[in-house]
């Protein structure tokens, strides 16, 4: 049997705060209050809302629980854990997609992360003292057009800090970095917020109160409220920020133990992302640039997203405040965002390691190394062609198109294939809240035609993509992807042979 069901969470608290961070990353901060600003402000938060309630716990609610059963199998990774609950051989390769999306993303996600480590640095050594807010955003430009090696040092250094952590197991590596991480993140997190919250007009060269920030962001425009393209903006934005359809829930989950609870444990990990999300990613953004910059300064940067607002214009207001203030935001800015990104990169090595345990008897550190190295040689095109477009490409089809196709598969695999009354057991079991019933036909009929709804709504958008004049770098990149699905699919092939050559499937496994 594999060394893998060796390994467990070290207490709930770890658990929690590890499936937490693994939701909460850079939507937090730098996507969310833009999706708010771009999706009519207040009114945005009705869709948002009522698209986490439909269609997040929901699927909060399925990956746990699919995990959980998947690793009274002895299984660890989506391929097997799908074809745990149906034996059609399909199942695994569409499981693939739980390990696939999460190398895919890493392979640039790592990238984003490092920039933190570098502003952190840049920020204590005072390297944004003194400069306009031109010089500040043509540093990053500089920055990430690799106009020195920098960028590259930072990058590896963060690839190897990510495997490091991974290499040492789910409670001594995952488990210890997020009770670490979590917590800092959320200090840091609630310092800025105050700070921001709190500036006054005239003081250090604030033209607007703090308070003038979030009154923007909350202004309800209820005209917004019945257009598609805010309720598609909603449903994205929850399967960015609570990481579903990405398999790395079920991995984190299915080293629970088989009586464990997954409807509080669930809960309790949503709601902490939305609290960071909507309470403190609100509060940090908006006001402190509405308040140096004005309300239309802010909404012409809005349109570049969040990443010109959070590395071009923060570190120029920060050093509003005065040097040593400036370099302690700084830090504490650049901190949080990296907490919250290597919480999240993390969790997407998890599924990797997991499989290679499972089915080819490697140890942690082996396959936690391997991981590093597919990221580096698969994210290198992201870092050298970021401005030719390779980049946004991996983001596309990984990280947005991979992610609604797998979330609607598996939905219906558990409420229709699996089916609703086993699943409803599986949530229930070991549970330590009551929900209500009504989840029941939530998860059977409302959830999927949501995920449905959202995807051909894509569609057009999907259509384009394929069909628009593109240059050699995107055409690469769309073949890298696809062999590496491909190079997954037949190791998830030649596992499930050598599990019947072994005579690996038990009987519960052939039900």
């Amino acid at each position: 049997m594999s060394n893998s069901q060796h390994d467990n969470w070290g207490s709930r608290v770890g658990l929690i705060l590890a499936m937490a961070g693994n939701a909460v990353g850079f939507g937090n901060f730098l996507r969310f209050p833009i999706q708010a600003v771009q999706n009519g402000g207040g009114a945005f938060i009705i869709p948002y809302f009522v698209c986490f309630l439909l269609m997040g716990i929901p699927l909060l609610f399925v990956e746990w629980s699919m995990g959980r059963f998947g690793g009274k199998h002895g299984h660890h990774s989506t391929p097997f854990i799908m074809e745990t609950m149906d034996k059609r051989a399909f199942w695994k390769y569409i499981g693939v997609f739980g390990i696939f999306t999460n190398i895919a993303v890493a392979a640039y996600y790592c990238y984003l992360e490092s920039w933190t480590l570098s502003y952190m640095y840049h920020s204590v050594a005072g390297s944004f003292t003194g400069k306009s807010s031109e010089q500040v955003a043509a540093f990053f430009n500089d920055y990430i057009g690799l106009k020195t090696m920098e960028p590259l040092f930072f990058w590896v250094l963060c690839l190897f800090l990510n495997v490091w952590i991974l290499s040492r197991g789910i409670e001594d590596g995952v488990e210890k970095a997020a009770k670490i991480g979590m917590p800092l993140l959320i200090m840091f997190g609630a310092f800025i917020a105050v700070k921001g919250v709190s500036i006054r007009a005239g003081e250090n060269g604030a033209i607007f109160d703090g308070t003038l920030g979030l009154n923007f962001l909350w202004t309800p425009d209820f005209s917004t409220i019945w257009t598609p393209k805010v309720w598609l903006a909603a449903a994205g934005q929850i399967f960015f920020t609570l990481s579903v359809g990405m398999g790395s829930i079920q991995c984190y989950s299915s080293y629970l133990k088989s009586k464990d609870d997954v409807a509080l444990n669930a809960m309790s990990a949503g709601w902490m992302n939305e609290f960071v999300e909507v309470v403190l990613g609100s509060a940090v953004i908006i006001p402190i640039s509405v308040g140096y910059l004005g309300i239309d300064k802010v909404v012409e940067l809005t349109q570049t997203g969040g990443f010109g607002l959070g590395f071009k214009t923060m570190p120029y207001l920060f050093q509003q405040w005065g040097t040593t203030i400036a370099a302690v935001v700084g830090l504490m800015w650049f901190g949080l965002l990296f907490f919250a990104g290597i919480t999240s990169s993390l969790a997407m090595g998890s599924p990797w390691i997991s499989f290679m345990r499972d089915e080819f008897g490697w140890k942690t550190g082996q396959s936690a190394w391997l991981f590093g190295i597919i990221v580096l040689l698969l994210g290198f095109p992201t870092v050298v062609f970021f401005n030719e477009g390779v980049f946004d490409e991996y983001d596309y089809w990984a990280g947005t198109v991979g992610l609604v196709i797998f979330a609607l598969a598996e939905i219906i695999l558990f409420a229709w294939i699996f089916g609703m009354e086993e699943g409803w057991k599986e949530i229930n079991e070991g549970a330590e809240i009551k929900i209500p019933i009504v989840y029941k036909y939530i998860i059977k009929y409302v959830t999927p035609i949501f995920i449905a709804a959202v995807f051909i709504g894509s569609l057009p958008d999907i259509y384009n993509k394929i069909m628009a004049e593109t240059t050699s770098y995107v055409k690469i990149s769309r073949l890298l992807l696809v062999v590496v699905y491909a190079a997954i699919c037949a190791m998830v092939y030649t596992a499930y042979k050598k599990r019947i050559k072994e005579g690996r499937f038990i009987k519960k496994d052939l039900l």
